[in-house]
């Protein structure tokens, strides 16, 4: 039986402030010319379909013509809720949809006893999904401690309890949205940690051929039978040298599986550049540079006059500027705290520091007496005020 296996559409988030609605409809045709021409059997999608719990109407326009795409290739769809997902909002009209062979796992307390079942020629395969379970919410239902590991471990519980009841050589996938230990998280990535209680024990998943996992989004594998698929497109600079793909599954009859990454369409690649602006603006080896979106680390002994304008003038699509000085000191291990950096100092002086840590130099001469003037009218008004 064949799978594609992907996760974390993310539906409606923006990579800093470019608008990648034309992007995500793009992979989403992906995913449906894929199926079509890869044969595949059934469509696992391992939750965070929406990037929040109330999403943008563009996000929600998406999603429903992607499902009415899916519908017509007539083939199952597990499809679950992840972290980002409003579980109740995702999970409305699932019982219609199913109909049309859209399976939405959206509810803990039944999902885990609701399995897909399909046939091929060495029998049945048993599709199950958890939808992420924030243990907060989740303990009582599954009646497990408050913890990742616990409510987890207590949905596969129940799972191979509900498999047990099939014949023997029931093969078996479960859909799941965790961080489970192994994997390599990236930084676009919603936190989950609850008194540092986020990880699942790939042990938990003992007993099932396939686990097809959402949360991280570099496509990786914990084990030969747990995988992420992966985000399909970059939300975070440190995925530059990611391959986003999407993944079929491949499941023998006797439950082992193979795995294909497909990649997905890159819209427009991510590149990091670092140097001083005047070459960043004047080298020819920079041009290749000039299509993607950039990440610029500028090391100018002090920040350049409205560098991010000029920037773009060469790179249109730089999305992010750092600073990073080339005679900045390391930072001292004992640093003294605010409080004792302040102690002493006058409101004028604060801002003259604040000048040049951010701009790299002392303030002229004028824009000190204008700091001054600003410094004593705060102090004027705020003595007026409290007479």
């Amino acid at each position: 039986m064949r799978f594609l296996h992907t996760s974390d559409w993310h539906l409606g988030r923006r990579f800093h402030e470019a608008d990648l609605i034309d992007a995500q409809r793009a992979f989403l045709t992906h995913i449906h010319d894929t199926v079509r021409e890869r044969d595949v059997d059934a469509i696992l999608v391992a939750g965070d379909i929406y990037d929040r719990a109330i999403p943008s109407l563009d996000a929600v326009r998406l999603f429903d013509g992607a499902l009415s795409q899916f519908a017509d290739l007539r083939i199952p769809i597990m499809m679950i809720s992840g972290n980002h997902d409003s579980a109740h909002r995702l999970g409305v009209g699932a019982s219609v949809l199913a109909r049309a062979g859209v399976h939405l796992r959206t509810d803990p307390a039944t999902a885990c006893t609701r399995p897909v079942l399909l046939d091929d020629e060495h029998g049945t395969v048993a599709v199950y999904g958890i939808p992420y379970l924030e243990p907060s919410l989740t303990h009582d239902d599954l009646e497990a401690d408050k913890s990742h590991q616990a409510v987890t471990t207590a949905a596969l519980d129940r799972i191979r309890a509900d498999l047990a009841t099939y014949p023997d050589g029931t093969r078996s996938v479960v859909v799941a949205h965790a961080f489970v230990a192994g994997g390599e998280p990236s930084t676009s990535e919603r936190d989950i940690t609850a008194g540092g209680l986020d990880y699942v024990s790939a042990s938990a998943f003992t007993g099932i051929d396939y686990a097809a996992l959402g949360h991280l989004h570099g496509a990786q594998n914990v084990n030969d039978r747990i995988h992420y698929s992966g985000f399909p497109l970059a939300y975070s600079f440190s995925e530059t040298h990611h391959t986003k793909s999407l993944t079929i599954v491949d499941m023998a009859g006797d439950g082992t599986v193979t795995l294909t990454p497909v990649p997905t369409p890159v819209p427009r690649p991510l590149a990091l550049l670092k140097g001083t602006l005047a070459d960043l603006l004047t080298n020819p080896a920079h041009e290749a540079m000039t299509g993607s979106r950039l990440q610029v680390t500028l090391t100018d002994p002090a920040l350049p006059y409205e560098p991010m304008a000029q920037l773009r003038r060469r790179f249109p699509h730089t999305l992010r500027l750092l600073h990073e000085r080339p005679d900045h000191p390391q930072q001292a291990v004992d640093r003294p705290t605010y409080t004792q950096r302040l102690q002493g100092r006058g409101d004028l002086d604060i801002a003259c520091d604040f000048i040049k840590k951010v701009r790299g130099d002392d303030p002229t001469p004028a824009e000190h007496t204008l700091l001054r003037r600003a410094v004593e009218a705060t102090l004027h008004t705020t003595h007026q005020e409290t007479v």
